[in-house]
């Protein structure tokens, strides 16, 4: 929930244009990366998982996710690229960006709204 609103404000140029300087994406991706990686490990250990030959699905599932993710990026910039040329792109970027960072914040509003609540 955090990182769209990182990369929306980031695409926006806000960090150059409020804060004057641009933070580094590669240690970003590899921050939420982390996050994103902890918070799946600990949701699976909710779950009550054969422990026989384990880390041979584990290692199954993430293979899997990786060449999907993999394959739907590949498309995805694809398209991006010969849609970035048209007058179009740039408003409907503004706009998609202005939307992942409001749906953000939503988002975390929510879950913050539950963690007090529920204590």
């Amino acid at each position: 929930m955090y990182y769209p609103v990182y990369k929306g404000f980031d695409n926006l140029g806000g960090f150059q244009r409020l804060l004057g300087f641009q933070p580094n994406t590669k240690w970003a991706v590899m921050i939420f990366g982390l996050f994103h990686g902890f918070g799946l490990a600990t949701k699976l250990q909710d779950f009550s998982l054969p422990q026989a030959e384990l880390w041979k699905n584990l290692l199954a599932f993430n293979v899997g996710v990786e060449i999907g993710q993999f394959v739907a990026l590949l498309f995805i910039l694809i398209t991006l690229d010969f849609w970035r040329r048209h007058r179009s792109y740039y408003s409907f970027s503004t706009a998609t960006n202005t939307l992942l960072m409001t749906g953000g914040l939503i988002l975390f509003g929510y879950q913050m709204t539950g963690y007090i609540i529920n204590g």
